[in-house]
């Protein structure tokens, strides 16, 4: 009888575990292999419900928790350090398909906004270390972009984001002014035009 209930408790073990296994895969099927990029609508802040990959801007801003990171030569940051700026702080990896596709639109906005009042921050959360984001960096031609990492993907926990890509649009003070869960075009000129605005108003 022993034996028998011992089998049985196994066997619930198992079928736990390959549920949970399959929630797990679901979901990183979900966020992960999201479709093409879409742009945030421009211009004054209302929030966006048609679509999960569209800016949601809140009422108030934000307060944000001050997770730390690591650049491409080891040197320890937080969220403090880019006070005086506003930041699009974009969660990603060198393994997530939308992410590695949006990244030279990213790029492509450093390279029009970038400066002492903008900063693109895209926070890779790749477990493998800086030298796997350096090497994509290289491929596909990166050029104006920072370094800038979590391995622990401890930051990405903190922040709330619900899948990779997320990006938060953070004014001078630190906090959150909204997000966009999903890929975008980031150098459109809707998208600029959207960020202008914000970046003059805040």
């Amino acid at each position: 009888m022993r034996n028998l209930l011992q089998g049985q408790r196994a066997i619930v073990v198992l079928a736990t575990g390959t549920l949970a296994l399959a929630a797990i895969a679901i979901v990183g099927v979900i966020y992960f292999s999201a479709g093409p990029p879409m742009r945030a609508p421009q211009g004054g802040g209302q929030a966006e419900t048609a679509s999960s990959r569209s800016f949601v801007m809140h009422e108030a801003p934000r307060s944000l928790p001050e997770i730390k990171f690591e650049d491409g030569n080891g040197e320890a940051h937080t969220l403090a350090d880019l006070r005086g700026k506003t930041v699009l702080l974009n969660t990603w990896a060198t393994w997530c398909v939308p992410c590695r596709e949006e990244m030279p639109t990213l790029d492509a906005l450093e390279a029009k906004l970038g400066g002492p009042g903008f900063e693109v921050v895209p926070l890779s959360v790749d477990r493998a270390g800086p030298e796997v984001v350096r090497k994509f960096y290289a491929e596909i031609g990166i050029e104006h972009l920072g370094l800038y990492i979590d391995a622990s993907m401890r930051a990405s926990f903190d922040l709330q984001a619900p899948g990779l890509p997320t990006t938060l649009l953070i004014d001078s003070n630190g906090r959150e002014l909204g997000r966009l869960v999903g890929p975008a075009e980031w150098d459109t000129p809707e998208m600029i035009a959207f960020l202008k605005n914000h970046l003059t108003s805040n």
